[in-house]
């Protein structure tokens, strides 16, 4: 032990556990020039003195009255204090299999009686080293992860500030739609709940995929920034070409989201990868009969399909200057004829057992 670390009151502790106070004294005056040393004639004591405190090492007796140190090793080890203390047997048995016992309970060493001074300094400085550089480890281990939590709060932070400042620039062009956006997001996590809760439900639909998901809800209708005002704000019907033209917004939604997608990288996260399977394929049918890939059944991503029951609903139940509004009763009746051609028959089944909260989320967000 270094003459800093005396100097400092920084002397590793280890404690010894015999049933034979001889011993407990040899052992006291080899280990206490370089160790602050605590004595135990029992192994409940001992374990008594490892909860109050843990020590650095245990130097343990194995043929103690009561509780034999196999089984007080059993104990430390099963505690999370003391997990981690290294424990060395020092004891008169001889066998193979008495050593064997020591390793099953968890020991680290095994020194056997009588024994030499020397062996005993050794073996334990050897494991007070091992256990402090364990613990630098752990410390350094911890710091790191500690230094990513903070990065991934920060790549989190800006990702939500451009999902934000993304959301509204969409919202500006296009104000008719109200709070459309914040209906949407909270029905499509309330259907993605009933789904993962259902026996045999998607493994991958997780409480975090969900939560991406619902915060990837509000991208659906990103690519509308590229449609020009005089398609996206025009107030009749809109004629074939202008139709065909309205009708990208779904391939320039998904565009701009794999460029964000490219730009981050690993930091991308679910929620872009949501993101850009919700814009470009919400407007997919059950029967391949939607745009823009024709895509069918349960080729169309599960994003898409939940974000496809909530768009409609909500549009259905929305005043437009185009048109009245459905009631909730006409909406659902319309979601239900659609399904299995239009809408996935899962997700509808999921609107019919949420609708009562999906009316709460309605009217909670009512223009």
């Amino acid at each position: 032990m270094s003459s800093q670390e005396i100097a400092a009151g920084t002397l590793p502790t280890v404690l010894v556990v015999d049933d034979t106070p001889a011993n407990l004294t040899l052992l006291a005056q080899v280990l206490k020039p370089d160790y602050r040393v605590q004595l135990a004639v029992s192994g409940l004591k001992a374990l008594e003195i490892c909860r109050r405190q843990p020590p650095d090492l245990v130097v343990l007796d194995v043929m103690m009255p009561g509780m034999d140190g196999y089984e007080v090793c059993r104990q430390l080890k099963a505690d999370p204090a003391t997990r981690r203390v290294p424990v060395i047997f020092l004891t008169a048995l001889t066998r193979p299999e008495d050593e064997g016992n020591g390793f099953a309970a968890g020991g680290a060493d095994f020194i056997h009686k009588p024994f030499n001074p020397a062996t005993v300094r050794a073996r334990v400085r050897t494991h007070i080293q091992l256990k402090q550089a364990e613990d630098l480890l752990l410390d350094h281990n911890a710091q790191l992860s500690g230094e990513l939590d903070v990065r991934r709060r920060e790549v989190e932070r800006l990702r939500d500030t451009t999902l934000f400042v993304m959301v509204s620039l969409a919202e500006f062009r296009d104000a008719d739609t109200g709070n459309h956006i914040q209906r949407t997001q909270e029905y499509v996590r309330t259907l993605a709940r009933w789904i993962a809760d259902q026996p045999g439900g998607p493994a991958d639909l997780t409480d975090v995929a969900i939560d991406e998901l619902a915060k990837a809800a509000p991208l659906h209708d990103i690519g509308k920034v590229a449609i020009p005002d005089g398609i996206l704000l025009k107030p009749g019907k809109l004629s074939a070409e202008e139709w065909r033209v309205m009708k990208t917004h779904a391939e320039h939604g998904a565009d701009l989201l794999q460029r964000a997608i490219d730009r981050l990288g690993e930091d991308a996260g679910l929620m872009l990868t949501f993101g850009k399977q919700i814009a470009r394929h919400h407007h997919e049918k059950w029967d391949g009969s939607g745009y823009p890939d024709g895509l069918a059944g349960e080729a169309i991503p599960l994003a898409a399909r939940l974000m496809a029951v909530a768009d409609v609903y909500d549009a259905l139940i929305s005043e437009r200057p185009y048109k009245h509004a459905m009631t909730h009763a006409q909406a659902l009746d319309f979601i239900r004829d659609g399904s299995g051609t239009h809408f996935d028959p899962g997700v509808v089944a999921a609107l019919e057992a949420c609708v009562e909260q999906v009316q709460q989320i309605a009217a909670r967000w009512a223009d």
